[in-house]
């Protein structure tokens, strides 16, 4: 029996606190608290962990499906849910990300990841490859001196111009002078007036590297999203963030679960919370129990904004998609600049999972798509997305493209091989037809509702957890934990400050880590370098 399992079987009438909801900052909190030996009750009203960030098999997610579209309201994380699925699929062959992340591998999260030791029930894989779509075609992003050293694409003056804001980034907050004055300006005029940089490298500075949905965003913001992904390169290998396999957040969610059963933490799935009086502190759950909580009751319910949406789409192809990732990856992430779509206003991000991701079978993609931009508009551009993404798709995966050449599209290198113009060639492939079509076995499209002001107040029984956000990476994450477990212990310097030395001993007792639903696989033994000098991390040329 496992330590979940185990815990689901407890009764208890009184609690230190009420976790309500296994989202993934939830369930940081709850393990922290349970480890810190406060009293956690842990419950859910579905009959899965991970909330809004879930990961699903095919089943529950038309369950999920017809309950959001049952229930939808201002209150809930989602809405106006629409699936369609082709054929007969078997359902635990795949599973699906409500809200789908990264880690980058210089991040607070995965320093806590290993920490708090959840790193052991998870394995991790790269993510390397980063695609700018321009010119209807995708183009990787140079995301390392090396690569913007050995670009044939860029200008001699290009290159000097990147590498000195690279060089500036790694360190900016140390460079008062240099941006201080453009904190609340866009990064995009802060690009243009202080490092020259040319419209092409601004969009993929800001919206691939930085991940960010607009060029408007405020350069202090800014800077330090682009700066997560340069630092991140070369920590584990080349390669500036990792996913989990078998879904993102879910799992990742679910190891911190694990990790407060295994502490203590009582657990209650399919149970809901009808009703909490903050004055006398008793909470009333569905099956009719009463709970008195004498600390505090933290929920994700009750903070979402129907203005703020973000529109989502997964769909499922029969195609393995390997021309998007680097040699021996299985996942890649493509962004949709603003103003490639329909004139979208945000960028559209699109992250590809492979087959070796432990989403789908040999032979098959999932590819996760969202927007900022909320209703029919929203919902358009991730359609022209998803259109752009087939035929790119099929254009680089087609082995019998053919074309006319004559002698102009010919030119010859120094030692006498000849070499086809890549503007012609860019030209054919944007123009080619392929002859097969791409199959679709999934497609899901959806509104989710994120957060605008939750509430921390230590003078208050119930505090408040973000909703999932459009950011790709785990921004913010640990901040938030960290701020609603201040809040109930008074302070945040023992946060997983844990000696688990008898976990091993606790983890025999209540059951084994490989009884649970979690993969427990360690991420590596990889030193974390040091990456303030960029220049020796990224190569040798310097500015």
């Amino acid at each position: 029996m496992s330590a979940l399992q185990a815990s689901a079987e407890q009764s208890i009438e009184t609690c230190d606190v009420l976790v309500y909801g296994t989202g993934l900052i939830e369930s940081i909190v709850a393990a922290a608290l349970a480890w810190q030996g406060t009293n956690v009750l842990h419950i859910d009203r579905n009959p899965y962990y991970g909330g809004s960030w879930a990961t699903l098999n095919l089943d529950e997610l038309k369950a999920w499906t017809d309950k959001v579209n049952e229930t939808a309201s201002n209150k809930t994380p989602f809405a106006d849910a629409y699936l369609y699925i082709s054929r007969n699929l078997e359902s635990r062959k795949y599973v699906i990300d409500l809200s789908p992340h990264i880690l980058f591998t210089r991040s607070d999260l995965l320093s806590l990841l290993i920490q708090s030791r959840v790193s052991r029930y998870l394995e991790f894989k790269p993510v390397g490859t980063f695609h700018t779509f321009e010119q209807d075609s995708f183009e990787k992003v140079p995301g390392t001196k090396e690569d913007i050293f050995t670009s044939q694409s860029l200008t001699l003056l290009t290159k000097r111009s990147l590498m000195k804001f690279m060089k500036f980034v790694i360190s900016w907050e140390t460079n008062l002078p240099i941006w201080e004055e453009y904190k609340g300006v866009s990064i995009r005029t802060f690009l243009q007036d202080k490092f020259a940089l040319d419209t092409p490298q601004i969009v993929e500075v800001v919206h691939s590297i930085g991940l960010l949905p607009s060029l408007d965003t405020p350069t202090e913001i800014a800077l330090g999203s682009i700066k997560r992904y340069l630092s991140s390169m070369q920590v584990y290998g080349n390669f500036p963030a990792m996913y989990s396999m078998y879904g993102t957040a879910g799992e990742l969610a679910q190891g911190f679960c694990r990790s407060a059963a295994v502490a203590g933490a009582v657990y209650r799935l399919g149970t809901s919370v009808t009703n909490f009086e903050e004055t006398s502190g008793v909470a009333t759950l569905s099956s009719g129990e009463k709970i008195t909580v004498t600390e505090k009751f933290i929920t994700s319910e009750g903070t979402l904004n129907a203005e703020e949406e973000i529109t989502r789409m997964v769909a499922i192809v029969e195609k393995d998609c390997k021309e998007w990732f680097a040699e021996n990856e299985s996942a890649a992430v493509v962004v949709f600049p603003e103003g490639t779509l329909d004139d979208n206003k945000f960028a559209v991000q699109a992250l590809v999972m492979g087959s070796s991701t432990g989403q789908c079978p040999s032979g098959q993609a999932v590819w996760y798509l969202a927007t900022q931009e909320a209703g029919e508009h929203g919902r358009r551009n991730l359609y022209l997305a998803l259109e752009k993404l087939e035929e790119s798709i099929l254009r680089e995966s087609t082995e019998d493209f053919e074309f006319a050449v004559s002698d102009d599209d010919i030119a010859y290198l120094p030692n006498g091989l000849p070499v086809i113009s890549s503007v012609r060639l860019g030209e054919s492939l944007r123009n080619f037809t392929p002859k097969e079509s791409l199959k679709y076995l999934l497609k899901l499209i959806y509104t989710q509702h994120t957060t605008t002001s939750p509430s921390v107040n230590p003078d208050s029984k119930i505090s408040y957890a973000n909703a999932p956000s459009i950011n790709l990476a785990y921004e913010g994450i640990v901040d938030q934990a960290k701020l609603i477990y201040e809040s109930i212990t008074g302070q945040a310097d023992d946060f997983f400050d844990v000696d688990f030395e008898d976990e091993d001993d606790d983890a025999t007792a209540t059951g084994n880590p490989s009884d649970t639903d979690i993969h427990d696989v360690v991420i590596g033994d990889s030193p974390v370098h040091d990456h303030d000098d960029y220049d020796e991390v990224a190569g040798e040329m310097t500015i």
